[in-house]
């Protein structure tokens, strides 16, 4: 039996639309039995060149300048939103009041008031809802889950979680979006810090304290023009403006159930590309990840606890979604392949009629971490989060 066709829009024409766009032409390639096989039926982005783009190498049937004509299409029932952080409220509450699924990227907003107005109005609709956390889709991370699940390490002590990455490092780099309150937000916490608290969550449990600093390494920057990204350098005379949020966050806090996390993130990382990780300690054992590594997991598990030697697992069928891409351990799966297996949820949860993969109910828990991060920064000490 054919699947049932479901129609997608995307909103957003940028890199991460790119990301959402193929996620949606490779998912029928790496699921047999589909049970709603994705049409793409409009992109829509104000830059018509980026538009004409999307049609040409994914083949949406029509491409739109405004997010509003794509959530009208009465052809779409689901849409995906990789625009800029500032209008994930809008477009978020949007596209679930008008009935539709919403696969969204992180943050969702810009704080956990924007989160939560999205989570209420999928809630209220009754619409499912996927939220962009692909670091948790990585194989090798489904089986740090399994093996914390399974009660390899004992109980947690501690753990170290980091992003850190350089695409900010260089000061000639223009003053975009990213760099600003209004677009950006609260930056790297935003932007990185987010992914972190997402992992600790899932791995690790619901940070109950918090204490933070925080800090502008890169005060000023080009200015830029309209539309242009990070990686755009400005020249040595060029006018300049201020960055109004953090390159760099140090968290440290403490799990519901006692255990002592530390969290960094720095977009500014001269040295460090994608240096995205963790590692976990428990009373039995220890889980290292590397995501510029992403088919292993290093493991000490065991009785010996001096000594005790580790282990690198390398992912295999049985690992999260591993099967999917690969037959056979050792063969390492992609960034792009996470944002597959994130489609995959997504369309998994709809036909069974629930949110699949990360939920905006995770997102929104995420959200008041940060906004907790920040709090601290502000006033200089602990913040607890809270029952």
């Amino acid at each position: 039996m054919a699947a049932e066709e479901i129609g997608v829009g995307v909103v957003g024409a940028g890199w991460m639309g790119h990301l959402h766009a193929r996620a949606y032409a490779r998912v029928p390639h790496h699921v047999a039995g589909l049970a709603r096989r994705p049409r793409l039926v409009a992109v829509a982005d104000p830059v018509a060149a980026a538009v004409d783009d999307h049609r040409r190498r994914y083949g949406f049937a029509r491409g739109v300048d405004s997010w509003e004509q794509l959530v009208a299409d009465p052809e779409i029932e689901a849409v995906s939103c990789a625009a800029p952080n500032s209008r994930h409220r809008e477009i978020g509450v949007a596209v679930a009041e008008a009935g539709k699924h919403l696969w969204i990227e992180k943050p969702v907003g810009l704080s956990s008031a924007d989160t939560a107005a999205v989570a209420e109005a999928v809630h209220r609709s009754g619409v499912c809802a996927t939220v962009g956390f692909n670091y948790r889709m990585v194989p090798a991370v489904a089986r740090a889950k399994r093996v914390l699940d399974e009660g390899l390490l004992g109980t947690v002590t501690h753990a170290r979680f980091r992003l850190l990455t350089d695409f900010a490092a260089d000061p000639s780099g223009v003053l975009s979006w990213r760099f600003t309150a209004e677009h950006g937000g609260t930056g790297v916490l935003n932007d990185l810090a987010v992914h972190g608290v997402d992992l600790v969550r899932y791995l690790v449990g619901d940070l109950a304290s918090v204490v933070a600093d925080g800090e502008r390494f890169v005060p000023r920057r080009p200015l830029a023009a309209a539309g242009s990204s990070q990686y755009v350098k400005g020249g040595d005379d060029s006018p300049t403006g201020e960055v109004e949020n953090l390159d760099f966050v140090s968290v440290l806090g403490r799990t519901g159930a006692g255990a002592i996390v530390t969290l960094e993130a720095s977009r500014v990382a001269v040295g460090d590309q994608n240096d995205y990780g963790f590692e976990i300690h428990g009373t039995r054992g220890l889980l290292s990840f590397d995501f510029r590594r992403p088919g292993e997991l290093v493991v000490a598990a065991g009785d010996r606890y001096v000594d005790q030697s580790a282990t690198t697992w390398a992912s295999a069928p049985g690992d999260g979604d591993f099967a999917l891409f690969q037959p056979g351990a050792g063969n390492p799966t992609s960034f792009d392949d996470s944002k597959v297996s994130e489609c995959a949820a997504f369309l998994d949860g709809i036909a069974r009629g629930r949110s699949g993969g990360a939920t905006i109910d995770d997102a929104l828990a995420a959200a008041r971490v940060l906004d907790a991060v920040a709090q601290s920064i502000d006033k200089r000490g602990w913040v607890d989060l809270g029952a």
